[in-house]
């Protein structure tokens, strides 16, 4: 049997189960670890700080993007939005 947990009161996210759940907790171990060591790097001033920079920035948007193809969250409807405007 598969466990749902509610999802969060944010719209478009949707329950999740706790495979999805770990499975983003375990990407955001990998991200952290990633993270500090650009710190490291940072720290001794030896290497180039801009692609530092990008590089944290590319980690970042990558980790995003994995979390919300696990996460799968949805389109929402706008207050303006006309009943035949909303997709599923």
């Amino acid at each position: 049997m598969i466990t749902l947990h509610k999802g969060l009161p944010v719209k478009g996210y949707g329950d999740q189960s706790t495979e999805a759940v770990a499975q983003d907790n375990l990407n955001k171990e990998n991200e952290e670890r990633l993270l500090r060591l650009i710190d490291l790097l940072n720290d001794t001033g030896d290497y180039d700080g801009r692609w530092l920079s990008i590089a944290r920035t590319h980690f970042q948007e990558g980790y995003m993007a994995l979390n919300r193809a696990i996460f799968r969250p949805s389109r929402i409807s706008l207050p303006e939005d006309t009943p035949s405007k909303v997709e599923d």
